[in-house]
């Protein structure tokens, strides 16, 4: 271990958005660095020029930063490193445990089509591995790997794994051109930014065993491998974009809170007994690797929902109402007024009662922050039939006389409609659709104080003509 302790990283390509199996590596990553108040670094494994692009390293940085897994120091582009990763392989070249290969691409294209037709492993038998003098010709560096024995790999997850050494290739290290390769590039910069926990996707696990290989050809200290399980669908197939493989961008432009993605994001594949919902704080707290399991995440939108609801019902309600404001911010929405936010958090409690997204919240806000006549949902446009607008003028007339608590308009509208021979919900439902054009909402009483007695009966009176 480090003299910093534990040192975790995340290493993302930017070919594309922050996805959420990404997500969850990073958090994973963070979570462990922060138990045992480590560091967390970020590095951009950027050397794909074709592919890699500034914007789509903004997007990792956004996503990260909304899921609040902020990292130390700077982040570290791989591309800007290849002289460091020359300067690793020429060590290996004058410690032997390199060397020069000057195969063309037709001689190995010939050598691996062979080894395809007679069905055995396309292990390229490099003639200049032990040769004394080299010719001067264009070459790539490869490791010179052991060809006896096994190579071990104590993975923190999956076990105690072993690979043949015989089935393991001479690695190529550095291209014809001098630009390292994605294995050498990995374990220069493992070592030198101090990292003591390789946490990551169960895809790179054979990785392990070479860049095993290629730490000890250097002398350095192999860190810990801990190779999680991937993320599949509900249905149990390879996570795609029609189970939620999206963006993290995506998750927070519906809507759902940073906090229940970073609970939701830990429980998809590492777990502290039976709890479901926890803060972050409790995550940090908790979370190790010998929690995490073995087989395959499911991904399911409604255990997200519900988690995001548990969070949204167990939030402050002024610090929620500052992420709603930012996420309306965000959608190029108006700003809220002063009275408007006043009220929001007044009334919060019971707004966010049955929300599961801040849309929802909006949604349930609508009955003030709107402004009159209201377009009814198709739920409200139900309920102000002919009859029941009928009955909503009548109403009208009672509560004009009426003083303003809720306590006195719960009571004048119970006796109205034991006037009129309905239950309480027969009056209730569609005195809710005229007031908010909404068939859901928070309690009428509750929202006829909240919005004052003329913007009630102007509601009302606007739906009885």
């Amino acid at each position: 271990m480090s003299s910093k302790g534990v040192v975790t990283r995340f290493a993302p390509s930017p070919t594309g958005y922050l996805h959420i199996g990404g997500a969850r590596t990073a958090l994973f990553n963070w979570l462990y660095a922060r138990h045992h108040g480590g560091e967390f670094q970020l590095r951009i494994e950027d050397t794909d020029r074709e592919r890699s692009t500034p914007e789509a390293t903004e997007a990792i940085f956004a996503g990260m930063r909304w899921l609040g897994l902020e990292w130390d120091g700077e982040a570290i582009s791989q591309f800007e490193r290849a002289p460091r990763h020359r300067e690793a392989a020429q060590m290996m070249l004058d410690a032997g445990t390199a060397y020069k290969c000057y195969a063309t691409k037709e001689e190995i294209d010939a050598f691996r089509a062979k080894a395809r037709a007679e069905k055995r492993p396309p292990l390229f038998p490099s003639p200049w591995r032990d040769a004394t003098e080299t010719p001067d010709l264009p070459f790539v560096v490869r490791l010179k790997a052991p060809k006896t024995g096994e190579t071990v790999v104590d993975d923190k997850v999956q076990g105690r794994i072993t690979f043949k050494n015989d089935t393991m290739d001479d690695l190529v290290l550095l291209r014809s051109d001098g630009s390292p390769t994605y294995m050498l590039a990995v374990v220069v910069d493992d070592h030198d930014m101090g990292v003591t926990h390789v946490i990551r996707g169960d895809d790179h696990l054979t990785n392990a065993a070479r860049q095993t290989l290629i730490s000890q050809a250097l002398g350095w200290e192999v860190p810990v491998f801990a190779h999680v399980p991937m993320i599949h669908g509900d249905d149990g197939k390879k996570l795609s974009k029609r189970h939620g493989a999206l963006g993290v961008e995506e998750y927070r432009d519906m809507g759902y809170l940073a906090e229940a993605m970073r609970n939701y994001l830990a429980r998809l594949g590492w777990s502290h007994g039976d709890d479901e919902f926890f803060t972050t704080a409790q995550a940090i707290e908790w979370f190790n690797l010998d929690a995490i399991g073995r087989s395959p995440a499911r991904f399911d939108f409604k255990r997200l929902e519900n988690l995001s609801g548990q969070h949204i019902r167990a939030a402050d309600n002024t610090a929620l109402f500052e992420e709603v404001a930012a996420f309306v911010a965000a959608q190029n929405g108006p700003a809220f007024s002063d009275k408007q936010k006043q009220v929001f958090i007044d009334t919060m409690d019971e707004l966010k009662s049955r929300a599961r997204t801040i849309p929802e919240l909006l949604d349930m806000a609508h009955f003030f922050l709107g402004s009159r006549p209201f377009t009814p949902d198709a739920k409200a446009a139900q309920l102000l039939d002919t009859v029941s607008r009928g009955m909503l003028n009548r109403l009208t007339s009672r509560l004009r006389d009426a003083r303003w608590s809720k306590e006195i308009l719960e009571a004048e509208v119970r006796e109205f409609a034991e006037a009129e021979a309905l239950k309480l919900g027969k009056v209730a439902q569609p005195l809710r659709a005229a007031l908010t054009g909404r068939g859901v909402s928070p309690s009428v009483f509750d929202m006829m104080v909240i919005i004052g007695k003329e913007e009630t009966l102007a509601r009302l009176e606007d739906v009885s003509r």
